[in-house]
């Protein structure tokens, strides 16, 4: 079946006929001009059909379904959600990063009738949207990774973000639905507080103000990559060796750790599917060439995500460290000063050498005298090399293209 959707630049009822030629059955269009038969179902509006054919699709399921978002981590977590539960369910997933008001749909509709468990990301840039998706995906179990400086143009301010994303939160509370809580994180207990009774906390601590409280201990071994013993609600401990590297992936390790343990997935099936998740698509990955070691997380960047992998490169033990840093997307009024705050951090912990890349990060390169490059291309024409043995971190917004430095 074809959706003739619409975009800024493009209308899908142009490409219904094509669609149809080329094996659709059917094509939903919205434009009476471009019915031609039968095939062709009019609606008033394709894309809320779209959404509305997805809900009815996710209500035919009893199952567990949980919604995940936040400003950081929400995909990797994602990821490491579906590597447990896979080990003891049939669990379906987002697959990408599909996990906006066309995605969440179409991972909706994907779902197969002898599905167990869903985990359903979801993404946003603007107030309300989140509320939105969870009318269409109806979550039963929530979980936020954490709230940061994340589209804050959209947003219009930090309480902007907050708010925005406790919106799972408040569908939760009015549907009976359960929240699973990292106690490490600031501001998510807070946000939760009517879903008291009905939140599953979780973290690094020794205890918490409920019961229902799972325990992890996450640390970077000697191999670069995270570690995770973690305790059970009987007090057995596990360890979990994974291929993430960088601390600011702990949460992502005890969220998927908790929310196995509460579906009562075995600890020897948890340690089991994170030892065998392969970090990909230019998140978290760890590259070798010629002796030099690239942390590629490439994919997404904001303020706080980009002060986390720093504050991780600074805790490795390698003699040369250096840092790529690309602009970040989507800040708004806020674009300059927050660029600024991440040079100066980087410039604190006493890296080697930075490269700042996008124009984003020209004025303030050039107050803290810090290399700036235009784009990739320009770093790429430098031909920088790196000593044998020296680790670079390469962080910043996709559209940045970080990762074709070392295609």
């Amino acid at each position: 079946m074809f959706f003739a959707l619409r975009g800024e630049n493009t209308d899908g009822n142009k490409y219904a006929s094509s669609a149809i030629q080329n094996e659709a059955r059917y094509a939903v269009i919205d434009d009476p001009k471009f019915q031609e038969d039968e095939r062709f179902l009019l609606v008033p509006d394709v894309l809320k059909t779209l959404q509305n054919l997805a809900s009815f699709h996710r209500n035919q399921f009893s199952i567990p379904v949980i919604g995940i978002t936040g400003s950081n981590g929400k995909t990797t977590t994602k990821e490491l959600m579906h590597a447990v539960l896979s080990a003891a369910y049939r669990c379906h997933y987002t697959k990408g990063n599909y996990n906006n008001h066309i995605g969440v749909p179409l991972t909706l509709l994907a779902m197969k009738e002898d599905i167990e468990v869903a985990v359903i990301e979801m993404g946003a840039n603007h107030p309300g949207e989140i509320a939105q998706l969870c009318e269409i995906c109806r979550p039963t179990h929530g979980l936020i990774t954490n709230v940061g400086k994340a589209h804050l143009e959209g947003f219009g301010s930090f309480e902007g973000v907050k708010k925005t994303k406790a919106e799972l939160y408040d569908f939760l509370n009015g549907n009976s639905g359960l929240a699973f809580i990292n106690r490490d994180e600031p501001y998510l207990w807070d946000l939760a507080a009517d879903l008291r009774g009905r939140r599953i906390s979780y973290g690094s601590k020794e205890k918490g103000e409920e019961e229902n409280w799972l325990r992890g201990d996450c640390s970077q071994a000697p191999s670069g990559f995270l570690e995770i013993k973690f305790w059970d609600e009987l007090e057995n401990e596990a360890v979990a060796k994974s291929l993430l590297t960088g601390t600011y992936n702990c949460p992502n390790l005890i969220s998927a750790i908790s929310i196995g343990l509460y579906f009562k997935v075995p600890s020897g099936k948890i340690v089991e599917g994170l030892a065998n998740y392969l970090p990909s698509d230019n998140r978290s990955q760890i590259l070798e060439k010629d002796g030099v070691t690239y942390i590629m997380d490439a994919y997404n960047a904001n303020p706080t995500s980009i002060r986390a992998a720093l504050e991780s490169l600074d805790e490795r033990k390698e003699t040369h460290k250096f840092a790529i840093l690309g602009a970040m997307k989507e800040l708004g009024e806020y674009a300059e000063q927050e660029h600024l705050e991440v040079l100066r951090y980087a410039s604190s912990i006493g890296l080697e050498k930075i490269f700042a890349v996008g124009e984003e990060y020209r004025i303030p390169a050039e107050e803290l005298d810090i290399q700036w490059f235009h784009n990739i291309d320009s770093l790429k024409q430098l031909e920088v090399s790196f000593p044998k043995g020296a680790v670079v971190l390469l962080k910043g917004s996709r559209s940045e293209k970080l990762e074709s430095l070392l295609s």
